[in-house]
């Protein structure tokens, strides 16, 4: 990564995901202490669905591909224009799925030069938890869940002790298209169940536009402050889950394509929750594209204070 001299400079991250891609851009300043200050100064989220064709079809069609193609050009425009320093562009699940993903990025990629580069959900996984690194520090019991389109990230936390990291395809996208397999549901009931055998009080860090939406959502009399009770987000799921698309689009003012994926996703925040007995899920409004920042800002100051 260049060296960078002036005092701050932009970063930006894009991340692909099943159901929506993301680009964020931020304003970064690393003072002479090593202390790292950031502010947004861009956030877009575009509806590809790019799942909704790879979970059925297996493969990302022409028409598919040319929307990606133009999203990923506007976003390179975008860049431009507020004078990015370095970014860094992921794909996630469908993309890792999608037969033709290989060929697909490489024609994105000859025409935007953006280098985008398909991550596995370890990776996925690892770079979100260390966005969420600080709410994790000292004695406690923290399962982060990261609920996305076609996977769903988990990393279980207990006193410091990291005692399972994996990513499963269980997706919002999935469930809507009933392409989550039996076997995936009953792995991730076992594995949580075995990693948090004899370990009480468990709270889920949660992450995805759709925890945030369903926090945002909730009465204010049944949350506190960036925490949702299970109880509360079961609620909501028995409310949401008996209106269609559109009462959910006109009542809680969603877009098409969160009103009809909130759902599957309250749905698989309390398989988790169930599976391992957590009572209450925190609500940071973290994600990837915070977690893509996060590095690219790292490395540059561990540059900067190099020797």
């Amino acid at each position: 990564m260049e060296m960078i001299n002036q005092k701050d400079f932009n970063l930006a991250s894009i991340d692909v995901g099943s159901n929506a891609s993301r680009l964020l851009i931020k304003n970064v300043g690393i003072d002479l202490e090593g202390d790292i200050k950031m502010r947004k100064e861009l956030f877009l989220r575009v509806p590809l669905r790019l799942g909704m064709e790879v979970f059925k079809n297996g493969e990302i069609s022409e028409y598919k591909e040319d929307q990606f193609m133009h999203t990923m050009k506007a976003y390179k425009q975008l860049m431009k224009v507020f004078h990015v320093h370095s970014h860094r562009a992921c794909c996630t699940s469908a993309m890792r799925d999608a037969k033709n993903g290989k060929k697909v990025l490489a024609d994105i990629n000859k025409e935007t030069g953006l280098g985008l580069e398909i991550i596995s959900g370890d990776e996925e996984s690892q770079i979100i938890y260390d966005s969420h690194l600080s709410l994790f520090q000292g004695k406690g019991n923290f399962l982060y869940v990261d609920v996305g389109g076609g996977s769903t990230e988990i990393v279980f936390i207990s006193d410091g002790d990291r005692r399972l990291e994996h990513s499963y395809n269980i997706g919002t996208i999935r469930l809507l298209d009933g392409a989550v397999k039996k076997s995936e549901t009953h792995r991730l009931r076992e594995e949580l169940s075995d990693a948090c055998k004899d370990i009480s009080d468990i709270e889920i860090i949660g992450s995805g536009g759709n925890i945030n939406k369903l926090y945002r959502i909730a009465s204010n009399r049944e949350k506190k402050a960036g925490v949702l009770p299970v109880a509360t987000l079961k609620k909501l799921h028995e409310k949401l889950s008996k209106m269609s698309v559109e009462e959910r689009m006109n009542e809680y003012d969603m877009k098409p394509d969160r009103a009809d994926v909130i759902v599957p996703a309250a749905e698989i925040f309390m398989l988790v929750a169930e599976s391992v007995g957590a009572e209450l899920i925190r609500v940071p409004n973290l994600g990837l594209v915070d977690g893509l920042i996060n590095e690219m800002a790292n490395k540059i100051k561990a540059e900067k204070f190099k020797g």
